[in-house]
């Protein structure tokens, strides 16, 4: 069973950071995509960051770039999405989902954590 566990949220000033962690397991971890995508109120669901953990490429949403970086520790099965210089609308709740296809395409993907809640205050 494919199993997704998420922390690091919280509450930072704006032009602080945060780093989430998806730690996963119930697969083999070199076989999947991991994706992190956000939902902010009364917003449509939408693909933040992926990393294929079999070639290493990476996708970011353009409001993102440069800001967040997704990396991966295949020794923890975890994966990280540090988040740098924070702006108030990037605040939503943060998920990490798993599939075989890396995108920023949340129907790409069939198993998802519970979600984070990250907020940043202006």
């Amino acid at each position: 069973e494919v199993q997704l566990v998420e922390s690091g949220g919280g509450l930072v000033q704006a032009g602080g950071s945060l780093r989430l962690s998806c730690a996963a397991s119930g697969f083999h971890f070199d076989d999947y995509v991991i994706g992190w995508f956000r939902q902010a109120p009364g917003k449509e669901r939408e693909g933040v960051s992926c990393i294929s953990r079999s070639d290493g490429r990476t996708y970011y949403a353009d409001s993102v770039k440069g800001r967040f970086t997704i990396s991966s520790d295949k020794t923890k099965n975890t994966v990280y999405l540090q988040m740098n210089s924070l702006k108030p609308e990037d605040t939503a709740v943060y998920t990490c989902a798993a599939d075989s296809k890396c995108g920023l395409d949340p129907y790409l993907f069939g198993a998802w954590a519970q979600g984070t809640q990250v907020t940043v205050s202006s």
